[in-house]
Order: structure tokens, then sequence, then C-alpha cells
């Protein structure tokens, strides 16, 4: 009777069991990296982002403009030929070349907050350093270096682009020409000050005070959750998106972080497979072209004012019969009237007056069409330049060609950022700012050598370079308006 009573006992059991495997499981929610960044929302974390990320642009600005408002200085001081001069522009961007590929592919490997926090030591460190500089080599080397650390600053447009939803992409970066704006205002500002007064060594030793600023306030940013879930870090990403959560007052997306890791991240070969070679080779082009065309303004503005080559000034020049030693001199020796950095100060605001054009322009009609109309444009107003105009005609055409240079920046630099996967965003980052820097490393040798004796020379070439440019855009094969950010290619 017992043993009759424990079979059918273990016949329930079995019975039970056969029950249970039959009922479906309930699948667990997850949820990826994306969707939890268009949950959470636009809030209180992404204004700070916006801050200290946007911020890293002012350092840059002032690094990078630096060079035209002590070239002047250098010249006399050291008694410098005109190729000498641009030779200073020319090694700053070598370095920044050099460095952008391999800051690029230590960034995918290792971290975008780490290649940036160690690109603005290294940038603070050798700035400090140029304003003791003994001799023209030791200040050609040493901004070299700074040029080094300066290429790594562009991991904090990377950070932010990977935080922002997609629909705020399209306005808060290019917003943050703001920073460049004011980076490049504030080194002309303090250059009208101190160049004449203590001179050029103290405006570098103060224009570097606010990278070490900005170095403290790193610490309230967290490294990318998407650099960290493409390493199989989805601890440190959950981590990250919680905490962004709780500082925009809103909520994670239910269930459990779940992205594929990929071992192959920060491989060059990948920039150049099927999937994204002709968009890689398009987008080189782009960006050697737009710096090639913006260093291009910026140096001939400092060349046309140093120089005197408003047409109006020339004709009295040859009126008069001017034909002193000073004159005829490669080594001239001229600083800037208080008058000319008015003129620098009015022709950098450029900057930002089609912002709001190119915002629109960007989330309408798209990044392809809206940069190739930015090009063209770009192209006919560096031919304007050949006419001759007044002193206020020339702060015109110098206006309106900052101001879309800046906007072909703009748009391509949020093109680059979205177009590629997070396995390779910023190695391709790295190399299109390398490719860049080729461009501006040819940029003095044309504004401030060439322009000498062939002024028209120079503006076709400068011009043929954008119309190349706007071609290349039109015809990029992706268009990245309104498309979520790949994690894997």
């Amino acid at each position: 009777m017992a043993t009759q009573e424990k079979e059918i006992s273990n016949a329930i059991g079995l019975e039970e069991i056969g029950t249970e495997r039959q009922e479906p499981k309930k699948e667990q929610k997850t949820f990826t990296v994306e969707e939890a960044v268009e949950t959470i929302g636009f809030g209180r974390f992404h204004i700070a982002l916006f801050l200290i990320m946007g911020s890293t642009g002012v350092v840059e600005a002032m690094e990078i403009m630096l060079i035209a408002v002590v070239s002047p200085l250098i010249r006399c001081e050291w008694q410098l030929n005109d190729w000498q001069v641009a030779l200073v522009t020319t090694m700053v961007f070598f370095g920044y070349m050099i460095f952008s590929i391999l800051f690029g592919l230590l960034a995918d490997r290792y971290g975008r907050w780490k290649i940036l926090l160690i690109s603005f030591l290294w940038g603070a460190y050798f700035s400090l350093l140029t304003s003791f500089s003994p001799s023209y080599i030791w200040f050609v080397f040493l901004r070299a270096m700074v040029g080094c650390g300066v290429s790594g600053h562009a991991q904090g447009l990377i950070i932010k682009t990977e935080f922002l939803p997609t629909k705020y992409r399209g306005y808060m970066l290019p917003l943050s020409q703001v920073f460049w704006l004011a980076g490049s205002l504030l080194i002309i500002g303090l250059a009208s000050v101190i160049n004449p007064t203590i001179g050029w060594r103290w405006l570098i030793r103060i224009a570097s005070i606010p990278g070490i600023i900005l170095i403290l306030a790193f610490k309230f940013i967290p490294e990318s959750a998407r650099y960290n879930v493409s390493t199989g870090n989805n601890k440190a990403a959950v981590a990250t998106l919680e905490r962004i959560a709780k500082m925009n007052r809103s909520v994670m997306p239910e269930g459990i972080l779940v992205e594929p890791v990929n071992e192959r991240r920060g491989r060059f070969s990948d920039l150049l497979d099927s999937n994204y070679l002709r968009t890689t080779l398009q987008i080189w082009i782009i960006w050697l072209g737009i710096s090639f065309a913006y260093y291009g303004v910026i140096l001939a503005s400092a060349e046309l004012l140093e120089r005197d080559m408003v047409c109006s000034l020339q004709t009295a020049v040859k009126e008069l019969g001017d034909d002193s030693e000073e004159s005829r001199s490669p080594c001239h020796c001229r600083l800037f009237a208080p008058s000319d950095y008015r003129i620098m100060i009015i022709s950098t605001i450029g900057e930002i007056a089609l912002n709001p054009l190119n915002i629109l322009g960007i989330n309408f009609l798209g990044r392809r069409l809206s940069l190739s109309i930015t090009m063209g444009c770009t192209a006919l107003f560096f031919l304007f330049l050949n006419i001759c105009t007044t002193s206020t005609g020339l702060i015109g055409f110098l206006f309106m060609l900052r101001a879309l240079v800046a906007a072909n920046f703009n748009t391509i630099y949020i093109y680059t950022a979205e177009v590629y996967p997070t396995t390779i965003r910023a190695l391709g980052m790295g190399t299109s700012g390398s490719l860049c820097r080729i461009g501006a490393m040819v940029a003095p040798f044309i504004a401030q050598v060439l322009m000498s004796a062939s002024f028209l020379g120079a503006l076709c070439l400068f011009s043929g370079m954008c119309v190349v440019c706007a071609i290349s855009a039109f015809t990029l094969p992706i268009e990245t308006k309104g498309r979520a950010l790949q994690q894997m290619k």
C-alpha cells in the first residue's frame, strides 16, 4: 500500500514538473544605451555637460588663435622672414595631425575621458613652457608640443555627442560654436591689452589659465556610457545612466542593459571597409578643405591688417612713392594698432552670425545639403576679397567669410560624430582631425607667403578647394539627420 501511494505521488510530481516546463517563461525586459539616453531625455546633466565640455572649445580657440596675435611680435623680436612666421603655425598643426590619430586610437581603446584629461595636462604644461622660449627654434618646438595636446580636445565633442538624445544633437552641437567664439574674442582682447604693455610671454602665461581651471571641472563628467558597454563594462554604464537620470529627475527604462561586446575597437581598417570607405574618403577631403579655408581666412585677415593690404592704402603708398627699406624688407616689423584689434574682433564675431541659420539648415535641410550650400558661398566670398574696396568693405567680406567657415566646421563636426559607430567614432574623428591639420599646415604658406606674391592666385586656391568640398558634401552617401547613433558597424 505504501509503495502504491509513493508511486502515485511520484507520478503527480512528474506531471507537475511537465506542466511547469510547458508554461512559457516570461521574457525579461532589456534596453540599449541608445534607448536609455532617449528615455532619460534632456535635462540638468546635459546643461552641465554642455558648459564643461563646450569650454574645451574656449581653450582650443585661445591656443590656436594665439599665433595670429603673437606673429607680429615674434617677427620683430627674432627678425623673421615670412616663411619662418608661417612655419610656426605649420608646426603647431603638424603636432596636432600626428597626435590626433594617436589620441583617436587610444580613446576608442581606453576611454574618451582619460585621453581628454591627458591632452589638457599636456597642452597646459607645454603652453606655459612656450612663454620661456629663449629662441625661435625653441618657440617652434614647444608650440608643436602644444598642438599635440590640443588634438585630444575633440574627445569633449565625442562625449557630448554620445550623451545627447538624437533630436537635441542638431541644436546643441552647433551652439558649441559660442565657446570657440568666446575663446577667440578673449585671446584677441587680452592681446590688445597685454602685448603693448607686458609682452607676448605674459599673454601666453595668462592664456593657459582657463585650461588649468577646466581640468578641475572634468571630475563632474563621467566616461561615455556607450564606450563602457562597447568594452563589456555594463555595470559602469548603468551607474552612469542612473546618475544622469537622477540629475535630470527622470527614470531609467525597465529591464537590464544589454549590448554586444566588440573586441574590435579603434581599428583603422574598419574605417576603410566596404561600409564606410566612400564616406571616409569624402569626409577626409571635406575636413582638409574646411580647415584650409578656415585658417586661410584667419591668417589672411592678420596678413591684410599687418601689411596694410587694403586697396586704398596700397594706392596711397604708390602715390607717395614709398620705397623705404622697411617696406622692401621681408623681415618688416609692424605691430598691430588698436584699430587692427578692433577689426579682428568684429570679423571674429562673424563666426556666430550665421549660427541660427546654420542650425535651421542642419535640422531641416539635412547635414549634407546644408554643408554643400555654405561651402559654395565660402568659395564665392573668397573671390570677393579681390574686389578693390575700403576698410569697411574688407571688414564686411571678412565678417561673412568667418561666419561661413564657422558654419562649415559646425556641420562637419556633427556629421563625423554621427556617421561612425561607437567602436570607431573617436578614431574617425581623430583621422579626420589629422587630415584637417594638413589643410591648416598648408594654409599659412598660401595666406602669408603666396598672398604676398600673387593675391588673386592665393584667393583662387582657397575658392577652388571650397568648390571641391561643396561637391563632396553634396554626394556623401549617408545622411545622419534624425539617425540614431550606431553602436556597432
